[in-house]
């Protein structure tokens, strides 16, 4: 596609289609779905021409409920919540809502602060992960993009890869679903970050939508290839 051609939601080759999504999840068993986390599992964003303006998250819970209408859905994600303020104020109210897929992406608020704690930042991550895990929930998750291409944001840049690599180490740990954004070309479009340069407009998240719909099918395939044979 050129750069003078206007992409929409449903031309856009980032993105699946309602009847894609379907497909990708006709198997899906998830019943109840939650997202606990920061601005980013909330889905804070700028509208984008084109595009619906939900969530990342509000979208996948739609393409569940598409193949299991009785899908309950809870996102307790707040912006600008650290990491210890979602255990504080999310975990519980998770784990009570008792759900079987899990989504945790938090701790890049803990990155701004001026005495941030890297190792503290680390252990409340794996406290959600641990906790979810002993649930029985499956997890999923998401590395963060490479959007910093200022130089003078380069200390937040090394910040947001360490926090990846604990969210990547945490994931194979903990065997969550992985969306890993770091280098996706995603990150290249002109149009992908809102007026706060932090957050992803809504055309960026419906491409996150999209990519964790086909993480969510691979797990569901190696699930099923894993199965035994009676």
């Amino acid at each position: 596609m050129s750069h003078n051609t206007i992409r929409t939601e449903a031309t856009d080759p980032m993105c699946l289609g309602a009847d894609e999504i379907r497909v990708l999840l006709t198997d899906a068993p998830w019943s109840r779905f939650a997202v606990m986390g920061d601005s980013i599992a909330k889905g804070i964003g700028d509208p984008s021409p084109g595009y619906e303006t939900s969530s990342w998250a509000d979208r996948v819970a739609a393409g569940l409920k598409a193949v299991r209408p009785n899908v309950s859905y809870l996102n307790t994600g707040r912006m600008g919540a650290t990491s210890a303020q979602v255990l504080d104020e999310q975990l519980q109210t998770v784990l009570d809502f008792e759900p079987d897929l899990v989504h945790i992406t938090f701790g890049g608020n803990d990155l701004w602060l001026p005495d941030a704690d890297l190792d503290a930042m680390a252990r409340n991550i794996e406290t959600a992960f641990a906790s979810v895990q002993r649930s029985g929930a499956q997890i999923s998750t998401i590395a963060l993009a490479d959007v910093f291409i200022d130089r003078r944001m380069q200390p937040m840049r090394d910040r947001i890869s360490h926090l990846n690599d604990v969210t990547r180490g945490l994931a194979a740990k903990y065997d969550a679903v992985l969306v890993d954004l770091w280098e996706h070309p995603l990150r290249l479009r002109p149009d992908l970050m809102s007026a706060d340069q932090i957050h992803f407009t809504m055309s960026g998240y419906a491409v996150v939508a999209s990519e964790m719909v086909r993480a969510l099918h691979d797990r569901l395939a190696r699930l099923a290839q894993q199965a035994p044979l009676y």
